[in-house]
């Protein structure tokens, strides 16, 4: 298996590479245009061909449209052209070789926005960090927000690893385990309180872990 982070000092922004590399076949979420000859030269390096291009949130499908107007791809992408993005719903599977990405719906930051499944790890956009988010920072609906991450996120096993879509305060992973019980705004609070919470906005946003309690004398 092959697996790599792209990660945007300037903007935040992560482009994540998931491979078989038996198969050869390969699979992005969340691709940045502006990554295309890197991304081209990790394809290149394994050879691998890249079977389908997904997104995390509606924002995130601007950088690769598709349709008449779709941007001309960079001709560093000629010999391996990224796929049009694949169009999945809840509950859909996407093969590549012998590995698996499920898609998840968990709208409420953005109307359309989807988490993605692979092994123990979790590609969930900005659905725990939403007004950091460079490109849509907000909510668009605070209780679908709320239930996206409780019946979805905070579902899986304490083990999984979550990926954002952008880094969160120099972090660019955690796990369900933490974010169960230090998120600000969700941990141990009732729905209304949850709900509230998020109303309040920028200041109560964070996905990194705590910070570790001072040594005692």
């Amino acid at each position: 298996m092959y697996f790599r982070m792209l990660h945007d000092d300037g903007s935040g922004l992560i482009t994540y590479l998931l491979a078989d590399l038996d198969a050869r076949e390969a699979v992005l979420i969340d691709p940045r245009l502006a990554d295309a000859a890197v991304i081209h030269a990790m394809l290149s390096e394994h050879h691998l061909q890249p079977v389908a291009v997904v997104h995390t949130d509606d924002h995130a499908a601007d950088h690769i449209a598709d349709g008449p107007h779709a941007p001309a791809l960079p001709s560093a992408l000629a010999p391996t052209p990224w796929p049009a993005p694949a169009r999945m719903n809840d509950g859909d599977l996407l093969t590549f070789g012998a590995q698996h990405l499920r898609c998840l719906d968990t709208p409420g930051h953005t109307r359309q926005g989807r988490s993605y499944l692979w092994r123990d790890r979790l590609f969930c956009g900005g659905v725990l960090s939403p007004w950091l988010c460079p490109e849509a920072a907000g909510v668009d609906n605070p209780a679908q927000l709320w239930e996206s991450i409780m019946a979805r996120v905070f579902r899986q096993p304490a083990e999984t690893l979550l990926f954002p879509g952008h880094s969160c305060a120099g972090w660019t992973v955690s796990n369900v385990f933490t974010q169960r019980k230090h998120h600000p705004w969700l941990s141990s609070k009732s729905r209304d309180e949850a709900l509230q919470a998020i109303a309040q906005g920028p200041l109560h946003d964070n996905l990194h872990p705590p910070s570790a309690p001072p040594d005692s004398e």
